[in-house]
């Protein structure tokens, strides 16, 4: 083996250095300094080495930086958040310090449920206007102000899901009883039977509609023909719904 294979050799046998892909995502959100990454990077790679709190003159032998300019840094990472020294005592009851970096895991991931936080809200508030738009569109005009109330109180107070309330209104087109009372009357029985998704919704309007096409089919004989059925499918009148 040649000087410059046993080289390579050398170098993939090495041990890798596993950083978060979500470090160089988030780090400049953070408002991390790049100088102030590249000493987080470094000190993951001292601790995979054995070394839990290399000096500034560790730290100086890999960096360009000085020992005063490194020193700061380490402060900075201390005062933002970003890292911690952590003292503690080995088996042999010496008292050591080590860095630690798993306040920065923390401040990442609470940043990912800002993030997603956001999101939801940006959506729901989305969703709310179409939901709106939806129901003008559907009665062929503008909402007046009580409509437009009370739709509010689904959402707000109700706790009804956009997806759910369009359900709703669906369910009323469908019965051809476009109002806000009777799509009132059904969000307010499917809250009695815990109906909180249009899935559930559906479900339990479908089996009704078996059932009543079930009881309005005639018992059939051998002998009976029977005619083709005029009737309308059924529709659930949630205005005449009982407990």
């Amino acid at each position: 083996m040649n000087a410059n294979n046993h080289r390579l050799r050398t170098w993939t046998e090495q041990r890798m250095i596993s950083i978060p892909q979500l470090f160089f995502q988030f780090y400049k959100e953070l408002n991390m300094e790049d100088e102030e990454a590249l000493i987080v990077m470094h000190l993951l790679a001292f601790h995979m080495e054995g070394n839990d709190f290399p000096t500034p003159s560790d730290l100086k032998n890999r960096l360009t930086m000085s020992d005063h300019d490194i020193t700061s840094r380490l402060q900075r990472l201390m005062q933002k958040g970003f890292l911690e020294i952590i003292r503690d005592v080995d088996v042999s009851g010496r008292l050591y310090e080590k860095y630690a970096v798993y306040p920065l895991w923390e401040r990442i991931v609470q940043m990912m449920d800002m993030k997603e936080q956001q999101k939801s809200t940006v959506t729901l508030q989305q969703e709310e206007g179409d939901l709106f738009r939806l129901f003008e569109e559907e009665m062929g005009r503008l909402l007046s102000p009580l409509e437009l109330e009370k739709i509010g109180s689904w959402l707000d107070e109700d706790k009804h899901s956009p997806a759910l309330i369009k359900e709703a209104l669906k369910e009323a087109v469908f019965a051809e009883k476009l109002s806000i009372r009777y799509i009132d009357r059904i969000l307010l029985e499917w809250k009695k039977k815990n109906i909180t998704t249009p899935q559930a919704a559906q479900k339990q309007t479908e089996q009704f509609r078996k059932q009543q096409t079930l009881n309005r089919t005639p018992a059939r004989t051998a002998q009976q023909e029977i005619p083709p059925s005029t009737n309308k499918v059924p529709f659930y009148n949630w205005l005449e719904e009982r407990e």
